[in-house]
């Protein structure tokens, strides 16, 4: 028995060093991408300033100074203030924190659920993949965008209810990924093992099929938050996204597009702000796909 104990030991402490080695080679191989760092550049910002807001604020987000209204970017107010007097800067550091609760939330709900449809669709066929299949083409056949405005628009304005709209219009594309991949592994022979080792398909399905999708829905994943961040960015500059005060920036955008011409900093600033978190977001989709896809790391 004593002998057993140390084998298995022995064999986890070699799983750990076997994983341990995974990582640091892709960590290695993630910093040979310089555009990778990039993306993970803008992430880490982007958090710190989520965290971090209350610290790295100069002023009170929500505090109106009508006497500083519109006044442009100085020493006092590094981005501008905006139509009530607030600091730019300060609100686009807590809209960071929007930003990212919106990202994580729908994030979190959209990927389990196309790929729990999907690999239960691609490795069960039949009846149950032709009506899995039907319902995600009818997410697909209408654009993302109107179909959150339909959604949101029925449950009301508010963050949450603006992640879930997009989570709603998010998880058809998961679905159609995880079911391609299932497809072509349903009948592999590791799948067929574990069946006839009396394995039940819930097992096959969530222990052996969905495992190994999940490299193809992280890239996936990172690629989607950029989207997810302009869609929350439409919602919240027609009115149906975040709610005044909430420094949420595409609230901001709309409350600035009075002034582009002649105090251009209220809307731009925000806008900048989604810009560069969106390129950041792909940059770093990009180098998961690169460092994730067998297809890619095998051309290597």
């Amino acid at each position: 028995m004593t002998a057993i104990n140390l084998t298995h030991a022995e064999t986890r402490r070699q799983l750990r060093r076997a994983r341990l080695g995974e990582f640091t080679k892709f960590a290695r191989r993630f910093t040979d991408n310089p555009l990778g760092m990039i993306g993970l550049a803008i992430l880490g910002v982007l958090m710190a300033s989520a965290v971090f807001a209350p610290l790295f604020a100069t002023h009170d987000p929500y505090l109106p100074d009508l006497v500083h209204r519109l006044s442009p970017p100085s020493f006092k107010n590094w981005l501008g203030t905006d139509e009530l007097g607030r600091d730019i800067f300060s609100r686009m550091l807590y809209g960071a924190r929007l930003t990212l609760l919106i990202v994580g939330l729908v994030v979190a709900t959209s990927a389990p659920i196309g790929l729990i449809i999907g690999a239960v669709a691609g490795t069960s066929g039949g009846w149950v993949d032709a009506v899995f299949m039907r319902i995600t083409d009818v997410f697909l056949a209408v654009p993302k965008l109107l179909l959150a405005l339909a959604f949101v628009a029925a449950l009301g304005p508010g963050i949450v209810n603006a992640a879930l709209a997009i989570t709603l219009t998010a998880w058809p594309p998961y679905a159609r990924l995880a079911r391609a991949e299932a497809l072509i592994v349903r009948d592999s022979d590791y799948v067929n093992a574990v069946r006839l080792a009396g394995g039940s398909e819930f097992r096959v399905v969530f222990r052996h099929i969905m495992p190994m999708r999940l490299s193809s829905v992280i890239v996936r994943m990172t690629l989607d938050m950029a989207g997810i961040i302009l869609t929350a960015a439409g919602l919240g500059f027609i009115g149906l996204g975040a709610q005044p005060p909430l420094p949420e920036w595409g609230a901001m955008i709309s409350t600035g597009r009075k002034f582009i011409f002649d105090q251009w900093w209220v809307a731009t600033m925000p806008g900048l702000a989604i810009f560069i978190v969106s390129l950041g977001f792909n940059l770093l989709g990009d180098a998961m796909r690169d460092l994730l896809d067998p297809h890619l790391r095998r051309r290597a």
